[in-house]
């Protein structure tokens, strides 16, 4: 699950001392601006975009052991069907 924290961590990393999701305490002490705050809603909106395919996606891809499986039996074109029909069930 994202969080808006994440949306600040991805954008301001190394600029604040600690945030939640209602206060960034801010390295040089300034008080978020509207602009700062736009640029975390609009990551925010992004990552959560990105996890509403990817973990659907990696819940249903095939196991780290099938692939080995599929690697030391030479079934990688099975392989590739089943990581492609996740593919098209979930879109970017």
């Amino acid at each position: 699950m994202i969080h808006k924290v994440d949306a600040i961590r991805s954008l301001f990393i190394g600029l604040y001392h600690k945030a939640t999701a209602d206060k960034i305490d801010w390295k040089d002490g300034h008080e978020t601006t509207d602009e700062e705050n736009s640029q975390i809603d609009t990551e925010y909106d992004r990552l959560v975009a990105i996890d509403n395919y990817q973990a659907p996606r990696k819940a249903e891809y095939p196991s780290i052991e099938e692939c080995v499986h599929a690697i030391l039996d030479d079934d990688l074109e099975n392989l590739q069907i089943l990581r492609q029909a996740v593919k098209e069930k979930y879109p970017k």
